[in-house]
């Protein structure tokens, strides 16, 4: 998945959730998505949170 996409589906399933989202590198350099509660993984390995309730 591409930067933007994963941009593009963050955002996506953030507004329609209601929760935040964590956009993570995977250990194969692949990017994931995951609500921000359910994310246990290394703090380096995040790229990017979207939360929905930010101004």
């Amino acid at each position: 998945m591409s930067l933007a996409d994963a941009h593009a589906f963050a955002f996506s399933l953030a507004a329609t959730l209601k929760v935040a989202i964590v956009i993570f590198r995977a250990g194969d350099g692949t990017l994931s998505i995951v609500p921000a509660n359910e994310y246990d993984g290394d703090d380096t390995a995040i790229v990017g949170e979207i939360d929905p309730f930010a101004p």
